[in-house]
Protein backbone atom coordinates (compact mmCIF):
# COMPACT_ATOMS: atom_id res chain seq x y z
CA UNK A 1 0.00 0.00 0.00
CA UNK A 2 2.94 2.74 0.63
CA UNK A 3 4.57 1.99 -2.21
CA UNK A 4 1.31 2.13 -4.57
CA UNK A 5 0.37 5.56 -2.72
CA UNK A 6 3.68 6.89 -4.59
CA UNK A 7 1.62 6.39 -7.98
CA UNK A 8 -1.83 5.89 -7.71
CA UNK A 9 -2.67 9.62 -7.57
CA UNK A 10 -1.16 10.30 -10.43
CA UNK A 11 -4.08 9.74 -12.58
CA UNK A 12 -6.23 11.39 -10.33
CA UNK A 13 -4.71 14.79 -10.33
CA UNK A 14 -7.41 16.47 -12.45
CA UNK A 15 -9.83 15.40 -10.01
CA UNK A 16 -8.50 16.36 -6.80
CA UNK A 17 -7.74 20.03 -8.46
CA UNK A 18 -11.18 20.35 -9.69
CA UNK A 19 -13.01 19.33 -6.40
CA UNK A 20 -10.79 21.40 -4.32
CA UNK A 21 -10.95 24.38 -6.57
CA UNK A 22 -7.02 24.10 -7.29
CA UNK A 23 -4.99 24.59 -10.40
CA UNK A 24 -3.30 21.13 -11.97
CA UNK A 25 -0.29 22.25 -11.15
CA UNK A 26 -0.95 22.85 -7.55
CA UNK A 27 -1.90 19.82 -7.66
CA UNK A 28 1.06 18.11 -8.14
CA UNK A 29 2.35 18.92 -4.51
CA UNK A 30 0.17 15.96 -3.51
CA UNK A 31 2.41 13.94 -5.30
CA UNK A 32 5.64 16.10 -4.50
CA UNK A 33 4.71 16.72 -0.73
CA UNK A 34 4.27 12.84 -0.24
CA UNK A 35 8.06 11.91 -2.00
CA UNK A 36 9.78 14.51 0.13
CA UNK A 37 8.41 13.23 3.56
CA UNK A 38 8.94 9.56 2.27
CA UNK A 39 12.45 10.06 1.33
CA UNK A 40 13.31 11.69 4.68
CA UNK A 41 12.11 8.94 7.12
CA UNK A 42 13.51 6.33 4.45
CA UNK A 43 17.30 6.83 5.78
CA UNK A 44 16.53 7.64 9.30
CA UNK A 45 14.20 4.50 10.04
CA UNK A 46 17.41 2.47 11.43
CA UNK A 47 18.70 5.30 13.79
CA UNK A 48 14.88 5.80 15.42
CA UNK A 49 14.55 2.47 15.81
CA UNK A 50 17.28 2.13 17.84
CA UNK A 51 15.53 3.94 20.58
CA UNK A 52 11.79 2.67 20.50
CA UNK A 53 12.41 -0.77 19.10
CA UNK A 54 11.48 -2.00 15.80
CA UNK A 55 8.02 -3.68 16.67
CA UNK A 56 6.96 -0.58 18.15
CA UNK A 57 8.27 1.64 15.26
CA UNK A 58 6.50 0.00 12.63
CA UNK A 59 3.55 -0.33 14.54
CA UNK A 60 3.52 3.29 15.25
CA UNK A 61 4.22 3.94 11.17
CA UNK A 62 1.08 2.09 10.39
CA UNK A 63 -0.91 3.70 12.52
CA UNK A 64 0.35 6.78 11.00
CA UNK A 65 0.26 5.87 7.53
CA UNK A 66 -3.77 4.61 8.28
CA UNK A 67 -5.14 7.81 10.32
CA UNK A 68 -3.01 10.15 7.76
CA UNK A 69 -4.92 8.48 4.74
CA UNK A 70 -8.36 8.81 6.11
CA UNK A 71 -7.85 12.20 6.31
CA UNK A 72 -6.29 12.56 2.97
CA UNK A 73 -10.00 11.10 1.93
CA UNK A 74 -11.78 13.66 4.21
CA UNK A 75 -9.51 16.58 3.55
CA UNK A 76 -11.84 20.20 2.51
CA UNK A 77 -9.12 21.61 0.58
CA UNK A 78 -5.50 21.66 -1.17
CA UNK A 79 -3.43 22.57 1.89
CA UNK A 80 -4.65 20.14 4.12
CA UNK A 81 -4.81 17.37 1.71
CA UNK A 82 -1.14 18.09 1.49
CA UNK A 83 -0.53 18.62 4.98
CA UNK A 84 -1.64 14.85 5.03
CA UNK A 85 0.08 13.49 2.27
CA UNK A 86 3.47 14.90 4.19
CA UNK A 87 2.15 12.79 7.52
CA UNK A 88 1.37 9.80 5.23
CA UNK A 89 4.52 9.80 3.62
CA UNK A 90 6.38 10.25 6.71
CA UNK A 91 4.48 7.06 8.08
CA UNK A 92 5.07 5.40 4.85
CA UNK A 93 8.82 5.85 4.78
CA UNK A 94 9.36 3.71 7.67
CA UNK A 95 7.74 0.82 6.67
CA UNK A 96 9.55 -0.83 3.73
CA UNK A 97 12.78 -0.69 5.37
CA UNK A 98 11.39 -2.16 9.20
CA UNK A 99 9.71 -4.78 6.62
CA UNK A 100 13.10 -5.93 4.89
CA UNK A 101 14.93 -5.61 9.14
CA UNK A 102 11.95 -7.91 9.89
CA UNK A 103 12.43 -10.60 6.88
CA UNK A 104 15.71 -10.41 6.90
CA UNK A 105 16.14 -11.30 10.83
CA UNK A 106 13.31 -13.81 10.49
CA UNK A 107 14.08 -15.76 7.81
CA UNK A 108 17.78 -17.95 7.68
CA UNK A 109 20.28 -16.80 4.72
CA UNK A 110 18.90 -19.95 3.06
CA UNK A 111 15.17 -18.86 2.96
CA UNK A 112 15.75 -15.28 2.48
CA UNK A 113 15.93 -15.53 -1.37
CA UNK A 114 12.06 -16.96 -1.20
CA UNK A 115 11.20 -14.46 1.51
CA UNK A 116 12.08 -11.09 -0.48
CA UNK A 117 10.53 -13.12 -3.65
CA UNK A 118 7.16 -12.84 -2.13
CA UNK A 119 7.34 -9.63 -0.68
CA UNK A 120 9.27 -8.28 -4.06
CA UNK A 121 5.26 -8.93 -5.58
CA UNK A 122 4.48 -5.91 -3.64
CA UNK A 123 7.45 -3.76 -4.37
CA UNK A 124 7.66 -4.25 -7.67
CA UNK A 125 4.04 -4.96 -8.94
CA UNK A 126 2.96 -2.08 -7.17
CA UNK A 127 4.32 0.76 -8.89
CA UNK A 128 2.62 -0.97 -12.47
CA UNK A 129 -0.71 -1.34 -11.40
CA UNK A 130 -0.87 2.47 -9.36
CA UNK A 131 -2.29 4.62 -11.98
CA UNK A 132 -4.75 1.49 -13.20
CA UNK A 133 -6.21 1.08 -9.95
CA UNK A 134 -6.55 4.63 -9.34
CA UNK A 135 -7.54 5.64 -12.48
CA UNK A 136 -10.75 2.63 -12.07
CA UNK A 137 -11.71 4.08 -8.68
CA UNK A 138 -11.57 7.71 -9.70
CA UNK A 139 -13.81 6.76 -12.46
CA UNK A 140 -16.22 4.36 -11.08
CA UNK A 141 -16.32 6.28 -7.48
CA UNK A 142 -14.02 9.22 -6.22
CA UNK A 143 -11.14 9.90 -5.98
CA UNK A 144 -11.02 10.37 -1.70
CA UNK A 145 -11.04 6.26 -2.33
CA UNK A 146 -8.18 6.33 -3.40
CA UNK A 147 -6.82 7.14 0.33
CA UNK A 148 -10.02 5.39 1.72
CA UNK A 149 -8.87 1.94 0.62
CA UNK A 150 -5.36 2.29 3.03
CA UNK A 151 -7.76 2.34 6.32
CA UNK A 152 -8.63 -1.30 6.31
CA UNK A 153 -5.16 -2.63 5.42
CA UNK A 154 -3.64 -0.50 8.26
CA UNK A 155 -5.90 -2.54 10.88
CA UNK A 156 -5.40 -5.83 9.79
CA UNK A 157 -1.67 -4.61 9.56
CA UNK A 158 -1.86 -3.84 13.36
CA UNK A 159 -3.85 -6.75 14.50
CA UNK A 160 -1.40 -9.29 12.61
CA UNK A 161 2.20 -7.27 13.50
CA UNK A 162 1.05 -7.42 17.46
CA UNK A 163 0.04 -11.19 17.52
CA UNK A 164 3.10 -12.44 14.97
CA UNK A 165 6.42 -10.17 15.32
CA UNK A 166 8.84 -9.76 17.67
CA UNK A 167 11.89 -7.74 17.94
CA UNK A 168 15.05 -10.03 17.83
CA UNK A 169 17.40 -10.01 20.85
CA UNK A 170 19.84 -7.79 19.36
CA UNK A 171 17.17 -4.91 18.46
CA UNK A 172 16.05 -5.30 22.73
CA UNK A 173 19.94 -4.99 23.47
CA UNK A 174 19.93 -1.92 21.57
CA UNK A 175 16.38 -0.25 23.34
CA UNK A 176 17.59 -1.16 26.50
CA UNK A 177 21.33 0.81 26.08
CA UNK A 178 19.83 3.73 24.65
CA UNK A 179 16.93 3.58 27.34
CA UNK A 180 20.26 3.86 30.02
CA UNK A 181 22.02 6.84 28.11
CA UNK A 182 18.88 8.64 27.64
CA UNK A 183 17.06 10.12 25.19
CA UNK A 184 19.67 12.04 22.96
CA UNK A 185 18.53 12.40 19.73
CA UNK A 186 20.70 14.00 16.98
CA UNK A 187 18.53 16.65 15.92
CA UNK A 188 21.42 18.52 13.64
CA UNK A 189 22.20 15.43 11.58
CA UNK A 190 18.40 14.84 11.23
CA UNK A 191 18.03 18.43 10.24
CA UNK A 192 20.46 17.85 7.49
CA UNK A 193 19.30 14.85 6.15
CA UNK A 194 15.62 16.37 6.18
CA UNK A 195 16.79 19.49 4.20
CA UNK A 196 19.24 17.17 2.29
CA UNK A 197 16.89 14.69 0.57
CA UNK A 198 13.59 17.12 0.83
CA UNK A 199 15.67 19.30 -1.37
CA UNK A 200 16.74 16.21 -3.76
CA UNK A 201 12.76 15.05 -3.93
CA UNK A 202 11.73 19.18 -4.56
CA UNK A 203 14.21 19.61 -7.26
CA UNK A 204 13.47 16.15 -9.42
CA UNK A 205 9.95 16.59 -9.36
CA UNK A 206 9.60 20.16 -10.10
CA UNK A 207 12.46 20.54 -12.42
CA UNK A 208 11.53 20.53 -15.45
CA UNK A 209 8.26 22.10 -14.53
CA UNK A 210 9.98 25.05 -13.86
CA UNK A 211 13.21 24.61 -15.96
CA UNK A 212 15.44 23.18 -14.20
CA UNK A 213 18.72 26.26 -13.68
CA UNK A 214 16.25 28.42 -15.32
CA UNK A 215 14.93 28.95 -12.30
CA UNK A 216 15.94 30.53 -8.66
CA UNK A 217 13.57 28.38 -6.98
CA UNK A 218 15.39 25.20 -8.36
CA UNK A 219 18.70 26.40 -8.12
CA UNK A 220 18.63 27.72 -4.42
CA UNK A 221 17.28 23.84 -3.48
CA UNK A 222 20.38 22.61 -5.62
CA UNK A 223 22.93 24.51 -3.88
CA UNK A 224 21.13 23.48 -0.05
CA UNK A 225 20.81 20.11 -1.69
CA UNK A 226 24.74 19.84 -2.08
CA UNK A 227 25.55 21.48 0.66
CA UNK A 228 23.39 19.96 3.21
CA UNK A 229 24.62 16.56 2.29
CA UNK A 230 27.74 17.64 2.18
CA UNK A 231 27.54 18.23 5.36
CA UNK A 232 25.59 15.05 6.81
CA UNK A 233 28.56 13.39 5.15
CA UNK A 234 30.81 14.94 7.20
CA UNK A 235 28.83 15.09 10.46
CA UNK A 236 28.30 11.62 10.50
CA UNK A 237 31.68 10.68 10.07
CA UNK A 238 32.67 12.86 12.95
CA UNK A 239 29.47 10.91 15.05
CA UNK A 240 31.43 7.22 14.35
CA UNK A 241 34.67 9.07 15.44
CA UNK A 242 33.78 9.90 18.77
CA UNK A 243 31.30 6.85 18.95
CA UNK A 244 28.04 8.03 18.56
CA UNK A 245 25.48 6.00 16.74
CA UNK A 246 25.23 7.90 13.16
CA UNK A 247 22.02 8.64 11.57
CA UNK A 248 23.19 6.91 8.41
CA UNK A 249 25.93 4.18 8.94
CA UNK A 250 28.38 5.48 5.82
CA UNK A 251 30.74 2.08 7.17
CA UNK A 252 28.70 -0.23 5.23
CA UNK A 253 29.96 1.27 1.95
CA UNK A 254 33.35 -0.19 2.84
CA UNK A 255 31.75 -3.05 1.98
CA UNK A 256 31.85 -4.12 -2.14
CA UNK A 257 29.20 -6.57 -1.15
CA UNK A 258 26.97 -3.60 0.04
CA UNK A 259 28.45 -0.75 -1.81
CA UNK A 260 27.57 -2.08 -5.53
CA UNK A 261 23.96 -3.21 -4.86
CA UNK A 262 22.96 -0.03 -3.65
CA UNK A 263 24.63 1.79 -7.02
CA UNK A 264 22.30 -1.67 -8.32
CA UNK A 265 19.07 -0.66 -6.61
CA UNK A 266 19.28 2.69 -7.48
CA UNK A 267 19.35 1.51 -11.50
CA UNK A 268 16.16 -0.58 -11.04
CA UNK A 269 14.78 2.16 -9.41
CA UNK A 270 15.57 4.60 -12.41
CA UNK A 271 14.78 1.67 -15.18
CA UNK A 272 11.25 0.45 -13.09
CA UNK A 273 9.81 3.71 -12.32
CA UNK A 274 11.20 5.34 -15.99
CA UNK A 275 9.62 2.70 -18.04
CA UNK A 276 6.50 3.02 -16.05
CA UNK A 277 6.10 6.27 -16.40
CA UNK A 278 7.75 6.33 -20.36
CA UNK A 279 4.99 3.47 -21.88
CA UNK A 280 1.27 4.27 -20.79
CA UNK A 281 2.63 8.06 -21.47
CA UNK A 282 3.44 7.21 -25.07
CA UNK A 283 0.37 5.29 -25.48
CA UNK A 284 -1.85 7.80 -23.98
CA UNK A 285 -0.51 10.81 -26.20
CA UNK A 286 0.68 9.40 -29.32
CA UNK A 287 -1.56 5.95 -29.77
CA UNK A 288 -5.12 7.53 -28.42
CA UNK A 289 -5.14 4.88 -25.69
CA UNK A 290 -7.41 5.47 -22.46
CA UNK A 291 -5.80 5.92 -19.03
CA UNK A 292 -7.69 2.02 -18.50
CA UNK A 293 -6.23 0.44 -21.89
CA UNK A 294 -3.36 2.30 -20.94
CA UNK A 295 -2.93 0.60 -18.24
CA UNK A 296 -3.86 -3.01 -19.13
CA UNK A 297 -0.49 -2.32 -22.05
CA UNK A 298 1.91 -2.58 -18.48
CA UNK A 299 -0.51 -4.38 -16.00
CA UNK A 300 0.91 -8.09 -17.57
CA UNK A 301 3.94 -7.45 -16.77
CA UNK A 302 3.07 -7.40 -13.09
CA UNK A 303 1.74 -10.77 -13.78
CA UNK A 304 4.87 -12.11 -15.03
CA UNK A 305 6.44 -10.55 -12.67
CA UNK A 306 4.36 -12.31 -9.72
CA UNK A 307 4.70 -15.85 -11.91
CA UNK A 308 8.72 -15.14 -11.81
CA UNK A 309 9.42 -14.05 -8.19
CA UNK A 310 8.92 -17.84 -6.60
CA UNK A 311 10.96 -18.92 -9.58
CA UNK A 312 13.81 -16.56 -8.54
CA UNK A 313 13.62 -17.20 -5.06
CA UNK A 314 13.96 -21.03 -5.29
CA UNK A 315 16.87 -20.17 -7.99
CA UNK A 316 18.96 -17.86 -5.36
CA UNK A 317 20.08 -20.70 -3.33
CA UNK A 318 21.29 -22.55 -6.11
CA UNK A 319 23.19 -20.40 -8.10
CA UNK A 320 25.66 -17.80 -7.56
CA UNK A 321 23.54 -14.35 -7.28
CA UNK A 322 25.87 -12.41 -9.66
CA UNK A 323 24.45 -14.18 -12.45
CA UNK A 324 21.35 -14.25 -12.02
CA UNK A 325 21.32 -9.89 -11.56
CA UNK A 326 23.68 -10.03 -14.78
CA UNK A 327 20.63 -12.20 -16.72
CA UNK A 328 18.07 -9.60 -15.14
CA UNK A 329 19.94 -6.60 -17.02
CA UNK A 330 20.76 -8.38 -20.22
CA UNK A 331 16.84 -9.02 -20.46
CA UNK A 332 16.49 -5.38 -19.44
CA UNK A 333 18.29 -4.54 -21.88
CA UNK A 334 17.76 -6.61 -24.73
CA UNK A 335 13.76 -5.60 -23.99
CA UNK A 336 14.55 -1.59 -24.57
CA UNK A 337 16.31 -3.15 -28.00
CA UNK A 338 12.89 -4.57 -29.02
CA UNK A 339 11.24 -1.12 -27.54
CA UNK A 340 13.10 0.64 -30.26
CA UNK A 341 11.02 -0.69 -33.05
CA UNK A 342 8.20 0.84 -31.67
CA UNK A 343 6.65 2.87 -33.78
CA UNK A 344 3.50 5.53 -34.46
CA UNK A 345 2.06 1.52 -36.12
CA UNK A 346 2.76 -0.74 -33.42
CA UNK A 347 -0.52 -2.91 -32.08
CA UNK A 348 -1.33 -3.31 -28.41
CA UNK A 349 -0.22 -6.76 -28.20
CA UNK A 350 3.33 -6.23 -29.46
CA UNK A 351 3.84 -2.96 -26.97
CA UNK A 352 2.04 -5.43 -23.59
CA UNK A 353 4.35 -8.58 -24.51
CA UNK A 354 7.65 -6.56 -25.30
CA UNK A 355 6.82 -5.00 -21.15
CA UNK A 356 5.87 -8.54 -19.81
CA UNK A 357 9.53 -9.52 -21.59
CA UNK A 358 10.92 -6.69 -19.69
CA UNK A 359 9.11 -7.36 -16.33
CA UNK A 360 10.32 -10.94 -16.66
CA UNK A 361 14.22 -9.28 -16.38
CA UNK A 362 12.99 -7.12 -13.47
CA UNK A 363 12.14 -9.97 -11.39
CA UNK A 364 15.94 -11.28 -11.61
CA UNK A 365 17.05 -8.16 -9.98
CA UNK A 366 15.07 -7.30 -7.00
CA UNK A 367 15.51 -10.38 -4.48
CA UNK A 368 18.82 -11.26 -5.38
CA UNK A 369 20.25 -7.66 -5.56
CA UNK A 370 18.43 -7.43 -1.78
CA UNK A 371 20.06 -10.68 -0.89
CA UNK A 372 23.47 -9.77 -1.64
CA UNK A 373 23.34 -6.79 0.12
CA UNK A 374 22.97 -8.30 3.59
CA UNK A 375 25.82 -10.81 2.83
CA UNK A 376 28.62 -10.40 5.38
CA UNK A 377 26.79 -7.30 7.45
CA UNK A 378 26.20 -8.38 10.90
CA UNK A 379 22.53 -8.78 12.59
CA UNK A 380 22.64 -5.63 13.99
CA UNK A 381 22.90 -3.60 11.05
CA UNK A 382 20.35 -5.12 9.28
CA UNK A 383 17.94 -1.90 9.88
CA UNK A 384 20.57 0.53 8.67
CA UNK A 385 21.11 -2.20 5.27
CA UNK A 386 17.74 -1.92 4.66
CA UNK A 387 16.74 2.03 4.86
CA UNK A 388 19.48 2.57 2.69
CA UNK A 389 18.53 0.10 0.00
CA UNK A 390 15.20 1.27 0.03
CA UNK A 391 16.48 5.14 -0.56
CA UNK A 392 18.35 3.95 -3.01
CA UNK A 393 15.54 2.43 -4.94
CA UNK A 394 13.43 6.17 -4.30
CA UNK A 395 15.76 8.37 -5.36
CA UNK A 396 16.52 6.16 -8.60
CA UNK A 397 12.69 6.10 -9.32
CA UNK A 398 12.70 9.79 -8.82
CA UNK A 399 15.79 10.52 -11.30
CA UNK A 400 14.00 7.92 -13.80
CA UNK A 401 11.00 9.97 -13.54
CA UNK A 402 12.36 13.22 -13.85
CA UNK A 403 14.71 11.73 -16.76
CA UNK A 404 12.08 11.09 -18.64
CA UNK A 405 9.98 14.02 -18.13
CA UNK A 406 13.11 16.28 -19.42
CA UNK A 407 14.31 14.07 -21.67
CA UNK A 408 11.13 13.43 -23.46
CA UNK A 409 9.89 17.82 -23.46
CA UNK A 410 13.63 19.11 -24.76
CA UNK A 411 14.03 15.37 -27.45
CA UNK A 412 10.48 16.45 -29.00
CA UNK A 413 11.43 19.89 -29.09
CA UNK A 414 14.58 19.24 -30.85
CA UNK A 415 13.48 16.57 -33.23
CA UNK A 416 10.50 18.79 -34.15
CA UNK A 417 12.92 21.93 -34.97
CA UNK A 418 14.90 19.60 -37.29
CA UNK A 419 11.98 18.18 -39.32
CA UNK A 420 10.53 22.03 -40.13
CA UNK A 421 13.51 23.14 -41.70
CA UNK A 422 12.34 21.03 -44.24
CA UNK A 423 8.42 21.99 -44.42
CA UNK A 424 9.33 25.20 -46.88
CA UNK A 425 8.02 26.07 -50.39
CA UNK A 426 11.48 25.04 -51.23
CA UNK A 427 11.03 21.38 -50.66
CA UNK A 428 9.98 19.58 -53.48
CA UNK A 429 8.94 16.71 -51.82
CA UNK A 430 6.82 18.93 -48.84
CA UNK A 431 5.17 20.43 -51.76
CA UNK A 432 3.97 16.92 -53.64
CA UNK A 433 2.53 16.01 -50.42
CA UNK A 434 0.50 18.83 -50.05
CA UNK A 435 -0.38 18.58 -53.18
CA UNK A 436 -1.44 14.90 -53.04
CA UNK A 437 -3.56 15.79 -49.60
CA UNK A 438 -5.35 18.67 -50.96
CA UNK A 439 -8.04 16.33 -52.84
CA UNK A 440 -8.28 14.48 -49.67
CA UNK A 441 -9.09 17.23 -47.68
CA UNK A 442 -11.17 19.46 -50.22
CA UNK A 443 -8.48 21.34 -52.06
CA UNK A 444 -8.19 21.54 -55.95
CA UNK A 445 -5.16 19.82 -57.54
CA UNK A 446 -5.43 22.38 -60.15
CA UNK A 447 -5.65 26.00 -58.54
CA UNK A 448 -3.10 28.09 -58.93
CA UNK A 449 -3.75 29.49 -55.39
CA UNK A 450 -4.59 26.59 -53.77
CA UNK A 451 -1.52 27.01 -51.38
CA UNK A 452 -3.26 29.36 -49.20
CA UNK A 453 -6.81 27.50 -49.68
CA UNK A 454 -8.81 25.58 -47.57
CA UNK A 455 -7.61 22.14 -48.76
CA UNK A 456 -3.49 23.09 -48.24
CA UNK A 457 -4.02 24.42 -45.21
CA UNK A 458 -5.49 21.37 -43.92
CA UNK A 459 -3.21 19.16 -46.01
CA UNK A 460 -0.59 21.52 -44.35
CA UNK A 461 -2.23 21.22 -40.64
CA UNK A 462 -2.55 17.37 -41.02
CA UNK A 463 1.26 17.12 -42.22
CA UNK A 464 2.35 19.69 -39.06
CA UNK A 465 0.24 17.56 -36.89
CA UNK A 466 1.74 14.13 -38.04
CA UNK A 467 5.44 15.86 -37.64
CA UNK A 468 4.51 16.21 -34.52
CA UNK A 469 3.79 12.71 -33.52
CA UNK A 470 6.92 11.34 -35.31
CA UNK A 471 8.94 13.85 -33.57
CA UNK A 472 8.06 12.56 -30.07
CA UNK A 473 8.21 9.20 -30.92
CA UNK A 474 11.80 9.91 -31.62
CA UNK A 475 12.40 11.25 -28.63
CA UNK A 476 10.51 8.41 -26.67
CA UNK A 477 13.19 6.13 -28.23
CA UNK A 478 16.06 8.27 -27.57
CA UNK A 479 15.33 7.93 -24.08
CA UNK A 480 14.69 4.32 -24.53
CA UNK A 481 18.64 3.75 -26.11
CA UNK A 482 20.06 5.60 -23.12
CA UNK A 483 17.92 3.37 -20.81
CA UNK A 484 19.13 0.28 -22.92
CA UNK A 485 22.66 0.96 -22.63
CA UNK A 486 22.81 2.63 -19.05
CA UNK A 487 21.41 -1.43 -18.35
CA UNK A 488 23.95 -3.08 -21.12
CA UNK A 489 26.61 -1.32 -18.68
CA UNK A 490 25.32 -2.73 -14.96
CA UNK A 491 26.39 -5.93 -16.18
CA UNK A 492 30.13 -5.76 -15.50
CA UNK A 493 29.72 -3.89 -12.17
CA UNK A 494 27.80 -6.91 -11.27
CA UNK A 495 30.54 -8.79 -11.82
CA UNK A 496 32.76 -7.01 -9.72
CA UNK A 497 31.19 -7.72 -6.47
CA UNK A 498 33.12 -10.96 -6.59
CA UNK A 499 32.12 -14.43 -6.13
CA UNK A 500 28.87 -14.95 -3.66
CA UNK A 501 28.62 -18.11 -2.22
CA UNK A 502 24.77 -19.49 -2.06
CA UNK A 503 23.68 -18.46 1.53
CA UNK A 504 23.52 -21.75 3.89
CA UNK A 505 23.29 -22.92 7.09
CA UNK A 506 20.10 -22.46 9.73
CA UNK A 507 20.70 -19.55 12.08
CA UNK A 508 18.05 -19.27 14.83
CA UNK A 509 14.72 -17.51 13.80
CA UNK A 510 13.16 -14.88 16.04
Amino acid sequence: MEVLDSSIANVALPHIAGSLGASQDEATWVLTSYLVSNAVILPASAYLTTFIGRKKFYMICVVMFGISSMLCGLAPSLPILIFCRVLQGAGGGGLAPSEQAILADTFTPKQRGQAFALYGLAVVCAPAIGPSLGGWITDNYNWRWIFFINVPIAILSLFLTNRLVEDPPHIVKEVKEAAKRGLNLDFFGFGLLATGFGSLEFILDKGQEDDWFGSHIITFFTVLCVVSLVTLIIWELYQLKIKNRPILNLTLFKRKTFAIPFVLMFVLGFSLYGTTVLIPQMVQTLLGYTAELAGFVISPGGVCIMLMMPVVGFLIGKVDPRYLISGGFFILASSMMLMHTFSLDSSFKYIMWVRVYQASGLAFLFIPINTISYSGVPQSQNNDVAGLTNLARNIGGSVGTAFVATMLSRGTQRHESHMVRDLTSGNQAFVDQVNHLKGVFGGSAHDANAMIGKGASTAQAYIYQQMHRQSSMLAYLDIISIFCVFCFCMIPVVLAIGKIKPPSGDAPMH
